[in-house]
This record gives C-alpha cells, sequence and structure tokens, in this order.
C-alpha cells in the first residue's frame, strides 16, 4: 500500500504542491526541509541545514538547494524550482515531475521526453550529511546530468544579500569539492560517488523570494551563491550517489551508506507510521544526553514540552529505553535547578512554575504505560522529592497556599504554555493566581505520589500530603467551580477568568480529579460544545470576547491570535481521556471519529506529521511550526488509548 504517494495532477499544480512540505532529521539537531517540488518557500528550508554549536545556538542553512539538469542531443532541461519577484517562477523543473512517493525515503520521478530520472533522498542519522540518490530509469539517447549547488552559510533565521566578504575559492576533493563561503563556519564537502567534472562558473542568483516569510510580515528575498556546476554522463539503469556534508567522505563508501540507511527507514504506510517516524524526528543527542525538540522548524529544546511529549514519543512507539535516557537529562536538569537555581544551558524554561507538575505527569505515564511497581522502583524518590519541594516552597514561584491549592504570579511574565509575548515583553494572555490546570496537575500529582509511599518511616510525609488532599477536594470546587457549570480558566483574589478556554479539560482528564462524575461531565459538556474542532480545542470559544480564529499575516496579528481561537492537537490527549472516563467503551467511536481529522493530515502541510496549530474555523488550515511535538505525542497516546479499549471489547 502507497501511503505518501502524489500524483502528476497534484505536482504540476502549484497551488496544491507548494503548501505541502517533507522534514527529514538525523536526530541530533540537523535537517533537511522544502516543498515536494523542491521550491524553498521558507528561509529556513534547505537540503542541509545544520546546528553549529561553535558558533550560536542557532541552525544554519548551508546547501539551499541543488537544480538538476537533463541534457540530450545538447538540449538542457532543468529540474528545479525558484521563486522570484512578481510571481514568477524559474525554471519550472515541477513540470517535469511524473510522482512523488515519501512511504519511506522522499522519490521524485521526473519524465523528460524519453528520459525517466528518479531521484531518492536520505537524511543520514546522527550526521550532518545528505544523500541524494539519482537512477536512469530509461532514456533512448545518450543523458548528460549538471548539477548546479545554491549555498547560503547563514542562520536559519536570516536571509543573505550579494556581498563582497564571501569566499568564493573552493578545493578539490575525490570526487568533488569542498568549499567554506564565511570565517568560522566549517567547509561543506560535495562529492558523487563516480568520477565528475566540476566547471568554475560562479554567480549570484539575485532575488529569491520565500512566500511563508512574506505572509508572515519577515524578510523574505535573498541572493544565493552558486560556485559552478557538476557534469557527468550517466547511462540507462545506472545510480550516482551525490552527498552534502561537513566531513569529506570517501566516493565508493557512498553506495553502502545510502543502502545502510534505507533499511533502517521504517515504512510510512499507516497512520500510526507515520507519527512514530515523525515522533523519532524530534530526537536530540547531543554530548550523549538525549532530549526532544519542541518541534521544525525553528524551535529549540523547551521543559515543559519535553515532559508533555516524552511519554507519547516514546512508550507508546514501543522504545522504552529512549524515554529513560530522555527523562534521566530532563529530571536532572530539574533536580540541579531546584537544588541551585542554576538553569539549564539546553532545556529553556525549567524555571517554569507548572514544570515539575508535568515531569509528575510523565512519571506517572510510565506506570500506567509500562509497570506501576517498575516505576515506583526507578522514580519514587524524585516523586517524593519534588512534592516535597513544591510543599516547602522551593520555587521562586510556586506557592502553596493554606486552602491547599498553589498560587503563582503571572502579571508581568507568561507562566504557562500560553507563553507568547505581545510588545514590550508582557504576557499577550496574562494569567496569574490559581491557574486551573496547575491545582489540576497538582492534586494529580499530590493523589499518585501518596499512592506510591507505602514505608511507616514516611507515615509525616504521607500525613502531610493526605492532609493537602482533603483541603483540596473542598478548595478547588469552591475556587474554580462556576455558576455556569465549567471552571474558572484562573482565579485572582475575587476575580475569576470566566472566559472558555480548554485549560479545564486536566482537571476531568487526569487520573485523579476532585471533581464527582456529573461535575466532570459538565465541564466536558462545555468544552464540546464550544471548544471541539476536528483537529483539536479551541485555545477560546468563540462565544468570548476577543475570539480571533485564524492565525495568519505579520507578527502583531499572529501574537494577539495565537492563544485566542486557534485549535491546538495536543489538548485532543487530554479531551480523549477525559471522555472516555465519562462514557467508556460507548465513546470509543466518536474518538475514532475525531482521529479522522488528524489522519487527512498526513498528506497535508507537512508530510507525515502534524502542525503546530488549526485555525478555530473551518476549513482549519494548518499553521505555525510544521511539525510539532507535544501534537505528535498526545495523538499518538489517544491511539494507545484506543487501542487498550478495543482490546476489552
Amino acid at each position: 500500500m502507497s501511503y505518501l504517494k502524489f500524483d502528476k495532477s497534484l505536482m504540476i499544480n502549484l497551488e496544491q504542491s507548494l503548501p505541502r512540505e517533507i522534514l527529514r532529521t538525523n536526530k541530533s539537531g540537523a535537517y533537511h526541509c522544502t516543498t515536494l517540488v523542491g521550491c524553498n518557500t521558507r528561509k529556513q528550508h534547505g537540503l542541509l541545514v545544520i546546528p553549529i554549536p561553535e558558533m550560536d545556538d542557532e541552525n544554519h542553512v548551508m546547501l539551499s538547494s541543488l537544480d538538476a539538469t537533463v541534457i540530450q542531443h545538447g538540449a538542457p532541461f532543468n529540474l528545479g524550482i525558484h521563486k522570484y519577484q512578481g510571481n514568477v517562477y524559474s525554471p519550472n523543473g515541477h513540470k517535469y515531475i511524473r510522482e512523488y512517493n515519501c512511504d519511506d525515503i522522499p522519490k521524485t520521478v521526473y519524465r523528460v521526453g524519453g528520459v525517466v530520472l528518479k531521484q531518492e533522498k536520505i537524511f543520514v542519522s546522527h550526521e550532518s550529511r545528505i544523500l541524494i540518490k539519482y537512477t536512469l530509469v530509461d532514456a533512448h539517447s545518450e543523458t548528460t546530468l549538471q548539477f548546479r549547488p545554491f549555498l547560503a552559510f547563514r542562520n536559519a533565521n536570516d536571509v543573505c544579500i550579494e556581498n563582497n566578504q564571501i569566499n568564493k575559492e573552493y578545493n578539490e576533493v575525490a570526487n568533488g569539492i569542498s568549499c567554506c563561503l564565511y570565517s568560522g563556519y566549517p567547509n561543506l564537502y560535495m562529492q558523487y560517488s563516480k568520477k565528475v567534472e566540476f566547471v568554475s562558473d560562479p554567480h549570484w542568483y539575485n532575488g529569491i523570494e520565500y512566500v511563508k516569510d512574506q505572509e508572515r510580515g519577515y524578510s523574505y528575498r535573498e541572493d544565493l551563491f552558486v560556485p559552478g556546476y557538476f557534469q557527468m554522463p550517466i547511462k540507462k539503469g545506472e545510480s550516482i550517489i551525490f552527498s552534502a556534508g561537513i566531513e569529506e567522505v570517501k566516493p565508493r563508501s557512498l553506495t553502502a551508506m545510502f543502502d545502510k540507511e534505507l533499511e533502517v527507514r521504517p515504512h510510512r504506510t499507516s497512520f500510526y507510521n507515520c507519527l512514530k517516524n515523525s515522533a523519532q524526528q524530534f530526537y536530540l543527542k547531543r554530548n550523549n544526553e538525549n532530549y526532544m525538540l519542541v518541534g521544525y522548524p525553528w524551535f529549540k529544546v523547551r521543559a515543559r514540552d519535553l515532559f508533555i511529549s516524552i511519554p507519547g514519543c516514546s512508550l507508546y512507539i514501543d522504545d522504552e529505553a529512549m524515554y529513560h535516557k530522555m527523562m534521566d537529562t530532563a529530571l536532572s536538569a530539574l533536580k540541579r535547578f531546584m537544588a541551585t537555581g542554576e538553569l539549564d544551558s539546553v532545556i529553556k524554561g525549567i524555571d517554569q512554575p507548572d514544570v515539575p507538575l508535568w515531569a509528575i505527569w510523565a512519571i506517572q505515564q510510565y506506570a500506567q504505560a509500562v509497570s506501576f511497581d517498575e516505576c515506583i522502583k526507578k522514580y519514587g524518590e524524585t516523586l517524593e522529592e519534588i512534592i516535597l519541594y513544591v510543599i516547602g516552597g522551593g520555587h521562586p514561584n510556586l506557592f502553596v497556599h493554606e486552602n491547599g491549592l498553589i498560587y503563582s504570579d503571572g502579571r508581568e511574565k507568561s507562566i504557562s504554555w500560553m507563553t507568547t509575548l505581545a510588545e514590550g515583553g508582557r504576557p499577550a494572555t496574562p494569567r496569574t493566581g490559581y491557574l486551573v490546570e496547575f491545582n489540576a496537575l497538582w492534586y494529580n500529582a499530590l493523589k499518585f505520589c501518596h499512592s506510591t509511599i507505602h514505608d511507616k518511616k514516611k507515615a509525616a510525609v504521607r500525613n502531610t500530603i493526605s492532609d493537602l488532599i482533603e483541603q483540596i477536594d473542598i478548595s478547588f470546587k469552591e475556587t474554580f467551580l462556576n455558576e455556569h457549570g465549567y471552571l474558572y480558566d484562573y482565579v485572582d483574589g475575587g476575580y475569576g477568568e470566566l472566559s472558555v478556554r480548554p485549560n479545564m479539560v486536566f482537571a476531568i482528564s487526569l487520573e485523579y480529579s476532585p471533581l464527582t462524575r456529573k461535575e466532570r461531565k459538565g465541564v466536558l459538556d462545555v468544552i464540546t460544545r464550544e471548544l471541539l474542532t476536528p483537529k483539536g480545542l479551541r485555545t477560546l470559544s468563540p462565544k468570548s470576547y476577543g475570539y480571533r480564529p485564524v492565525y495568519y499575516g505579520p507578527r502583531y496579528d499572529r501574537e494577539q491570535a495565537y492563544y485566542q481561537g486557534p485549535a491546538r492537537p495536543w489538548l485532543m490527549g487530554a479531551y480523549a481521556e477525559a471522555y472516555l472516563k465519562i462514557f467508556g467503551l460507548s465513546g470509543v467511536s466518536f474518538i475514532e471519529r475525531m482521529m479522522i481529522g488528524f489522519e487527512e493530515e498526513m498528506s497535508n502541510n507537512c508530510i507525515g506529521t502534524i502542525s503546530e496549530l488549526f485555525d478555530g474555523n473551518p476549513p482549519f488550515i494548518g499553521r505555525g511550526g510544521i511539525s510539532y511535538a507535544v501534537n505528535v505525542a498526545e495523538i499518538l497516546r489517544v491511539l494507545n488509548l484506543m487501542k487498550n479499549y478495543n482490546n476489552n471489547i
């Protein structure tokens, strides 16, 4: 079965093919990303985009693209495509595409007259290297291939403008060349698996445009440098492999390298397999530590997202070993912060007040998915340590009040997952005081930790936790449950925020809830009626003031809309869990139908993964980051819930 296959009619129609992107990563921070037709529409796009720790904490586009040209009888047919001013696309290589398939690796089939050329791409695991294999499937006369590399050597969030500082020199290496356009950058080695002629013909290609950046109000026009072109004859049935990396390679090893990488590539022939592959692309290994990126193409590692994503992107794709590796790294950073206040250089936001609570949730997922006893054996002391840290007032912005609830000050800075900052550095969606999801997580954490303590020597700790639980059983409902049957988003002093937001879903989804079944169903009904979409839960009800469902346009417009209506797929994890707790087996078919909206995304936007957010109104267009870890993780968790319920039928 072919799951991610696109035919000629779609590929040659730029309105349909340009919005679809492809992402491949090396699980160590480097990636390849572009559109299905190979036309870069973002400045973060490129064939080889890598982190350069010696320079900064950003990604850098080394090789932007590689234009292949088929020559027969002296006539050139350029298979590349770039956008220029005036909505001009040149060359128009997409016209020659006959098929695109990405069930395992990206494969494009071109047809130029009697020539059929297949292109296959592989990004090498844990190495900053992309391999592109070209196979001449059919040809009726002598055929020559030319390749023009478009070089950038720049920060992935900037653009390059023609300049005199560029170093145009190159060195010949085995079956290719190496070059370094600017000081501080590593050499880029471009080599082939067979002997090739390089013709020096340095030119700037000016005015290449990136439509996605233009839409977002950022700089979008760039000049790229082409040092010349590679040229070689190719025979029918022959394959050649192009390599671009920051280390020289032996040309004779390229075929074996390509085949070895191909062997371990999963087949993305189902919804689950696509999500599993996407989950693994967020993995980041650095200096023997294991992390998970928030998403692509511009995100780094963030503590809250890390703890939310780890279970879905490891346990629910049958990779328990990776769960422990990432949790060990993340918990070490959290414990270091709790002990000394030291921030982590890689994991950003380790000081956010809800991070310890999400850490406990991630541990709890292990107990549910694998083994309660094994969980306590490995993480029991950590659970107790975190709970006592919060109770003891160790966190600078997380305070346990006399009613047992936790309070955080969010007037001047963002403290929850709704983190966008407006002009002046103030939170665009300020939330302060008793936040509903903080206290839902806190109650759940206390109950879970209480269930793990059986040592009589720890009776005092257990009793302290019991007292807090009894207090919250009363104070949570008194504080958050309003006369309309749903929960305030936050309460500060005598003010309760009535806007209908999705954060209350955690009070009805977590394993332990202070609400009765009737109260939970009332909350669920409001969420279903006002927030549920086929792409997740809206961040604000259409009935609430300030609803802005479309995340589009310049930065200011996007900032104002970010948490004011667009839907978030990751919230479907909590929603599905809450729904099934209320309706049991009778709710399975409904959640399965909701998953259809996400399965169709496998062939939209960035294929095989899930975008950061979606418009809150139809047609629910995907926006923001092209691949987002918490979304993938929580949809994987929903699929696991479905599997468990179906197995019990």
